[in-house]
């Protein structure tokens, strides 16, 4: 029942911005922790960035100071800000939540993925 789908993904020069979106839809009582992951291809799936309920975010040191992670807890949204995107960005993203879908069970969730694709 429940699905989280992204957007925004797409094709940019070196140096240009994105801004990913993410929904979490379906039946759940509560959204927990939401990130963004990354998978270049060939390579395993890394963290991108991370934001607690309540607003704390945690970045990869590849993308502090040029990544922004923000969400709406009542829209169940997670956003991605990527600004001075390189070509070593390039993967595909997908949305991460973690979330109760009854109040006994807590479990992890993926997005289908959107690909990001930045030219040198």
């Amino acid at each position: 029942q429940v699905q989280l789908v992204e957007s925004g993904g797409g094709m940019v020069q070196a140096g240009g911005s994105l801004n990913l979106a993410c929904a979490a839809s379906g039946s759940f009582f509560r959204v927990y922790v939401m990130g963004w992951y990354r998978q270049a291809p060939e390579k395993q799936r890394e963290l991108v960035a991370t934001i607690s309920s309540g607003g704390s975010p945690n970045y990869a040191d590849s993308v502090k100071g040029r990544f922004t992670i923000s969400r709406d807890n009542s829209k169940n949204t997670v956003s991605l800000q990527m600004n001075s995107l390189k070509p070593e960005d390039t993967a595909v993203y997908y949305c991460n939540a973690i979330l109760d879908t009854t109040p006994f069970t807590r479990r992890d969730y993926w997005g289908q993925g959107t690909q990001v694709t930045v030219s040198s």
